[in-house]
C-alpha cells in the first residue's frame, strides 16, 4: 500500500515543549508525524541518575549534546559529549548514556538505513574551526551563524544535523527554500529562554501558508515539504537544531541542494559553503 503524500498539518507537524520529560522519549516518529524516515527524541537525565541503555536497531543515530555533558559508550569506547558536540552511532548498536555532574540533555536524531557506518565523534570546536562546516550567511536582517554537526564530515546514509543561531530580531532560512524531493526536516528550538520566541512558517502557497505558529524553547516543527522561513521576536534570537533525513539513502543525503522560492531566487540560498562535492 502506497503511503499518501505528506501534508503540512499543524496538528501533526508541531510538538510543544519536548524537553519537559526526564528519561528517553520520542517526539517525532513516522507513526505520529508526517515524516517517513526522520525520528527525533530526547535523552534527559539529572545528576546522579543511572545510565540509560538502548539499542539503535535498524536506525542510524546522531546524539547531539544540548546542555551539560554526557558520557556515551558505544562498542566498548566511551565518548565525552559537551555542548553541541555530536556522536554518530550506526544501526545495530548498543548505547549507554550516563549524565555528567550537571545532568545531561541529548537530542536523538535517527532514521532507518540498510548500511552500517562506523562510530564517529564530532567535537563542536572542530566544527567551529572548519569554514566548510561553520559560516555566517544571510544579508541584513537575515544574518545567522550556521554550524553543520553531521553533514559532509560524517559518513552516514540518511541523517544530517546542525545548529543555527540568528542575530536578534532576524529571519533565518531566508531566502525561503525547500528540498522535499530529497530531504525531510525538522527544527528543534533551543537556547531561547523565556520570554523570547519566534514565528515559524511552512508553506507551499505563499499567499495562504499552511502553517504559521509561535515557537519557543523545546518546541519542534516538522517540514515534510514546502518553504520554511522563520523570524525571531525583536530583541531575541531564533536558534534551532535542524535535523534532516534523506528520502533515498546515500543519494539524497546532500546539504545545501535546495530550491529557493522563485520570487527570491536571485538572492541565492546562502548555503553553498556547506555543500560537498559529489563524486
Amino acid at each position: 500500500m502506497t503511503r499518501p503524500e505528506a501534508s503540512i498539518d499543524p496538528a501533526t507537524c508541531v510538538v510543544r515543549n519536548t524537553g519537559a520529560t526526564r528519561g528517553r522519549t520520542w517526539a517525532i516518529t513516522p507513526a505520529t508525524s508526517p515524516t517517513r524516515h526522520l525520528h527525533y527524541g530526547r535523552v534527559i537525565l539529572a545528576a546522579g541518575d543511572g545510565p540509560i541503555r538502548f539499542e539503535t536497531g535498524e536506525r542510524e543515530t546522531a546524539l547531539v549534546c544540548l546542555g551539560d555533558g554526557a558520557v556515551v559508550e558505544v562498542e566498548g569506547t566511551a565518548y565525552s559529549l559537551t555542548r553541541y558536540g555530536a556522536l554518530y552511532v550506526p544501526r545495530d548498536s548498543v548505547v549507554s548514556v550516563a549524565p555528567g555532574p550537571g545532568g545531561c540533555d541529548l537530542a536523538e536524531v535517527a532514521a532507518p538505513v540498510t548500511a552500517r557506518h562506523p562510530v564517529q565523534f564530532v567535537r563542536f570546536a572542530d566544527v567551529s574551526n572548519d569554514p566548510g562546516l561553520h559560516f555566517v550567511t544571510g544579508g541584513p536582517s537575515a544574518r545567522r551563524d550556521l554550524n553543520i554537526l553531521v553533514g559532509k564530515n560524517v559518513m552516514a546514509g540518511r541523517i544530517m544535523a546542525g545548529v543555527t543561531f540568528s542575530e536578534p530580531g532576524n529571519w533565518t532560512s531566508w531566502p525561503p527554500h525547500e528540498h522535499a524531493a530529497m530531504l525531510e526536516e525538522a527544527y528543534l528550538y533551543i537556547d531561547m529562554p523565556a520570554p523570547w520566541f519566534g514565528i515559524q512558517l511552512v508553506y507551499t502557497n505563499a499567499a495562504n501558508p499552511e502553517l504559521v505558529t509561535v515557537v519557543r524553547e523545546g518546541d519542534v516543527v516538522v517540514m515534510p515539504k514546502g518553504y520554511h522561513p522563520n523570524v525571531a521576536a525583536p530583541g531575541g534570537s531564533i536558534n534551532f537544531l535542524w535535523m534532516m533525513a534523506a528520502n533515498r539513502e546515500d543519494i539524497d543525503r546532500q546539504y545545501g541542494v535546495v530550491n529557493v522560492q522563485p520570487e527570491y531566487a536571485a538572492l541565492g540560498s546562502g548555503l553553498d559553503k556547506g555543500r560537498a562535492e559529489r563524486r
